[in-house]
């Protein structure tokens, strides 16, 4: 029988001498003072514990949403680099908006310049358009005159030729007509005869005959124009070595790739020190654009030993003995376009991997403005060339990252491509000048721009935007790199971004998908090599292939006179192989990108 004050067992009792589980019902009951004081005590600690735990909850639910938020931004960013838009023009909406800078005279005055100046532009434009209305009809164009001709007579049927009742027609004329025909490339074999002479009588005078003259490969089997061929096919018109086996057939001839490829490297060979001249050129010339792009190499079954001679040998070591102890097929290489703001020259290196020794290596004598991205490795090239060298940053990189923030922060988007785009429309205006007449115009006009931009980014709302968002981080980005994204604005040969750089990773890029990879180190260096040269005479709107028959031909015959092989200066002596086609092309874009802007700056009076 139960005592009357005991109490009555329950499940949440522990057995007899266990201690209760924390958390426990059990627990609680036990823990639960007897007095008032204590109960208040414990309530307010209690609350207190849920106060701390829902505002955790509601950070991780923040956090959780931001990191939601960044993914699903980033994935769209994905999407739309493989299905989007890829060019960065935007289109003018003439219901936009103005911003209004009336309060800042110099802005004014600015503007009344800029508009007077597209008035001329749109009326120069319109001139031009009226007197090129007249064109020739299509069916009256005639074809080259240099091309040969071939004329045939397709004479009717004898019984046309009578007449029932006059007898024979007189023949009173021709109607002519000009059709394009094409055969397949052809091939033909030199048969050179090198006559041999000697004395009968006295055979110890030996024997004469004419200088062998200097070949391609050994024996002179393959004449400059075979490797000119296999050049431009593969690094101007991006064909692999398999692919132009096809190519060759047509022609007769079925090499192995071998064969071919033992033809690229003589040709390199002989081409190398004048890819090596325009290379310094280029470094010489005080101001240079460089970009990358990532190449797939081949790695080797071993890895190739350490040159003390080489200061890349060492990192060449180390890529590839990672790779192999990883077991990997491939590394990402990267492949290196510098391209002069003076002279017309385009020239390219290769690396096997994103690290600074390869701009460090090349820019080691350099000095001048070096326009490029952001990336920390050209940060360190600077710092370490003791003022020899002056960082100017892209706009254009700057412009897309406040292009991004479209759709999350559509004010500040809008009003930073506003005001970049007036920096743009100052450049637009000193396209033609010289870079003396260059700097004067943008030391005037951009500084006030710049610094609405400054001001602009130092306001609280961007200023204290979240450290991880896109916001934040696109203002960080022009802040970072403020002075060097100024540093065009006091020189007239550099340029305000680095497009014309990006745009050569199209030539890697291009390559990239036909022939896949790069089989070797050597073969990453030749294809510098060659790209070089044939990106330098693309840049001058030449015949490739014109261009590098000659310069193989004049370098076997020994000649050192790398100036005059030059693309621009070879250009003036060879005007034939100028493409004048494509001249004609950039100058009527650029002339439509000047008419829109001018139409932009007159839609803002």
């Amino acid at each position: 029988m139960q005592d009357a004050h005991s109490q009555p067992a329950t499940d949440a009792t522990p057995p007899s001498g266990e201690a209760p589980v924390p958390n426990s019902p059990a627990a609680v009951a036990i823990v639960l003072p007897d007095d008032l004081t204590a109960c208040h005590a414990l309530i307010q600690q209690l609350s207190r514990t849920v106060v701390e735990i829902q505002a955790a909850r509601q950070s991780d639910v923040a956090s959780r949403d931001l990191t939601i938020s960044s993914l699903e931004a980033y994935v769209r960013k994905l999407l739309n680099q493989l299905h989007g838009h890829r060019s960065e023009k935007r289109t003018f909406d003439p219901k936009q908006q103005v911003f209004d800078f009336a309060d800042d005279p110099a802005a004014e005055d600015a503007l009344r310049e800029a508009a007077a100046e597209a008035e001329k532009i749109l009326e120069e434009y319109t001139l031009r358009r009226v007197a090129r209305k007249k064109r020739t009809p299509r069916r009256d164009e005639k074809f080259p005159a240099h091309l040969p001709r071939v004329e045939e007579t397709i004479d009717p049927p004898a019984e046309n030729k009578e007449c029932p009742e006059h007898g024979a027609k007189q023949l009173i004329g021709y109607d002519t007509t000009e059709t394009l025909e094409l055969e397949p490339p052809k091939l033909w074999v030199r048969v050179r005869k090198f006559p041999k002479y000697a004395c009968p009588q006295a055979p110890t005078c030996g024997v004469t005959q004419a200088a062998r003259p200097e070949g391609l490969v050994e024996g002179d089997r393959f004449g400059t124009s075979v490797a000119t061929a296999v050049i431009t096919n593969k690094y101007a018109y991006h064909q692999p070595l398999y692919r132009e086996q096809d190519l060759f057939a047509c022609g007769g001839w079925t090499p192995s790739r071998s064969t071919l490829l033992n033809i690229l490297v003589a040709g390199t060979e002989v081409a190398r020190p004048l890819a090596e001249y325009l290379f310094q050129q280029v470094l010489t010339s005080g101001g240079v654009g460089c970009d990358d792009t990532w190449v797939n190499l081949i790695v080797p079954p071993l890895a190739p030993g350490i040159d003390p001679d080489s200061p890349r040998s060492k990192r060449v070591h180390e890529v590839l003995s990672a790779a192999i102890e990883r077991n990997q097929p491939s590394v990402k290489a990267r492949m290196w376009a510098y391209r002069s703001f003076t002279l017309p020259i385009n020239a390219f290196d290769f690396t096997v991997s994103r690290h600074r020794d390869g701009p460090q290596d090349i820019l080691r004598d350099f000095r001048g403005t070096l326009m490029a991205d952001c990336y920390s490795g050209f940060d360190s090239v600077v710092l370490a060339s003791d003022s020899r060298i002056a960082r100017a940053a892209c706009w254009s990189h700057a412009r897309r990252k406040f292009d991004e923030l479209e759709d999350k922060s559509p004010h500040v988007s809008a009003v930073m491509l506003a005001m970049i785009g007036q920096l743009y429309d100052v450049e637009d205006r000193a396209k033609d000048l010289t870079a003396e007449d260059r700097r004067a115009l943008r030391e005037t006009r951009a500084p006030p721009i710049l610094a609405r931009i400054a001001e602009y980014l130092d306001q609280p709302a961007i200023r204290d935007a979240l450290p991880k968002s896109e916001l934040c981080q696109a203002a960080n980005y022009v802040r970072n790199n403020w002075n060097a994204l100024c540093h065009y604005a006091g020189d007239g040969a550099c340029p305000i971004d680095n497009n014309d750089v990006e745009q050569l990773m199209r030539q890697v890029a291009l390559g990239r998908k036909n022939w896949l990879f790069i089989g070797s180190v050597p073969g990453g260096e030749r294809a510098a090599t060659l790209m070089t040269l044939v990106s330098s005479a693309i840049r001058n709107h030449l015949d490739v292939s014109l261009y590098l028959k000659d310069v193989l031909d004049q370098l076997l015959r020994g000649c050192r006179d790398y100036e005059s092989l030059c693309p621009h200066v070879w250009a003036q002596t060879h005007p034939h192989a100028v493409r004048t086609y494509r001249i004609d092309e950039r100058r009527d874009a650029a002339q439509r990108k000047r008419v829109k802007r001018a139409r932009r700056r007159l839609s803002a009076k």
